[in-house]
């Protein structure tokens, strides 16, 4: 069958992941190996472990030798052990030497993304001999967007620009064009901090280093994005309250949704319990002035909202790097501000709606609705200003002790809150309507 040559790979990868797991093995392997490296590289991980497993050795062996060793790394980090030991034994004598070595970096550092195809030259080089050098060497590397000037140790001094290149005269040596003045990453950087670099440098791709400064490989952005995207995607998922998931929403089979979402779900419930606890202990107060128990919801959400809102701006400023954990003392300070003022906003609708439906004949709060007014409004400061708080302290409790901070989900922050809220709800009750209503 004649294959759509004008298509994207990434349009191609789209059609042959809607095929039955039968027909994408038959549909794949129509292309030639050229097309297929690269729709294999926009393929989901379980599209591609599917291709894999209904390949043939000499199939498998064909397409790994000659995947690029980024996108073949990312896969052996997806793959059971066995599977792993089993693909590297296919590689030939390079590309295997070439794929242990990325696979033995820590997973959370930044070689786990880079690629060993790039274009490194001499200072003694001229112009004309890098293009010559790049004919020969440039088809499969990564980018060509920089070439990488390294001395005889293989120490990395210098990037230039391919324009800056284009732009000189042939005959001049490349050691007359180099200021070594270059950004680079060194290889066991955190994912998270080699993030933070890319956006401060701006770069397409940057070099990687050994701590001796020796040049091991490159990261191009895109791959930068990828991984971006897969943390972005568990962190919100960690955020509302569940398990991040292994696939993709429309493919990940429903026992393993239920079971992603069910142990934060039970964990919740039971911390909830303790809002009915609470209740249960001011049961006394509730029997005696029953008015209280119309603003508990209102209460105790607005704590567990503005909580939700305090997490989610701390998370995600710590996400872009905005804040560290040396911040915690600026940010408090703010937050309480923060918390007065809008506890001290609804507060006062609070206390006006009392006013408004007393006067208006909607309820009668009785002779001390000023009492049970300023309850509300004094419990909707401290409520507001502790979820405030709590939002935003938990988060750096968490990166203190090495946690994800997106743990700090909004159901979490919610529930603390609930419970602690209603605590100072009857507290503030108590003060104001002690020998009134209770």
């Amino acid at each position: 069958m004649e294959q759509n040559s004008a298509l994207h790979p990434a349009d191609i990868a789209e059609e042959i992941s809607r095929l039955n797991k039968g027909e994408q093995h038959h549909h794949f392997m129509d292309y030639p190996l050229e097309d297929r490296l690269e729709i294999f590289s926009f393929l989901e991980v379980d599209v591609q472990y599917t291709l894999i497993k209904s390949m043939t050795e000499q199939e498998l062996s064909e397409l790994l030798n000659n995947l690029k060793p980024d996108t073949r790394n990312e896969l052996l980090s997806e793959l059971p052990d066995d599977l792993i030991k089993y693909l590297i034994n296919l590689l030939n004598e390079r590309e295997k030497q070439m794929a242990l070595e990325l696979i033995g970096y820590k997973e959370d550092s930044i070689a786990r993304l880079m690629t060993p195809m790039y274009v490194q030259v001499r200072p003694y080089y001229t112009v004309d001999d890098v293009f010559r050098h790049i004919k020969v060497f440039g088809r499969k590397a990564e980018t060509l967007n920089f070439i990488y000037v390294v001395d005889e140790k293989n120490v990395l001094i210098d990037d230039l620009k391919i324009g800056q290149l284009l732009l000189s005269d042939g005959s001049t040596k490349i050691s007359d064009l180099i200021d070594y003045n270059f950004a680079s990453i060194k290889a066991s950087t955190p994912m998270e901090e080699a993030f933070e670099i890319f956006q401060k440098y701006d770069r397409s791709a940057l070099p990687i280093v050994t701590e001796a400064g020796v040049l091991v490989g490159i990261v191009t952005f895109d791959d930068v994005l990828d991984r971006i995207e897969d943390r972005d995607t568990e962190d919100i998922q960690r955020f509302g309250g569940m398990e991040e998931l292994d696939l993709a929403y429309t493919k990940t089979p429903l026992l393993q949704l239920v079971q992603k979402r069910a142990g934060w779900l039970i964990i919740l419930f039971f911390s909830e319990m303790l809002t009915a606890s609470a209740m249960g202990f001011f049961e006394g107060e509730l029997e005696k002035a029953v008015v209280l128990a119309l603003f508990v919801p209102l209460i105790i959400s607005s704590g567990g909202n503005s909580g939700s809102q305090a997490a989610s701006l701390i998370i995600r400023a710590m996400a872009l790097g905005e804040l560290k954990l040396k911040d915690w003392w600026y940010v408090m300070k703010r937050e309480v501000s923060s918390g007065l003022i809008l506890g001290g906003i609804l507060g006062a609708i609070g206390f006006l709606r009392i006013l408004a439906w007393h006067f208006l004949g909607l309820y009668d709060y009785g002779p001390y609705w000023i009492a049970i007014g300023l309850t509300v409004a004094v419990s909707l400061v401290f409520i507001v200003l502790w979820g405030t708080l709590s939002g935003s302290f938990i988060p750096f409790i968490l990166r203190r002790f090495g946690l994800d901070p997106a743990t700090a989900s909004a159901p979490f922050v919610a529930t603390l809150v609930d419970v602690s809220g209603l605590i100072i709800y009857f507290t503030v009750a108590a003060f104001f309507l002690q020998g009134k209503l209770l």
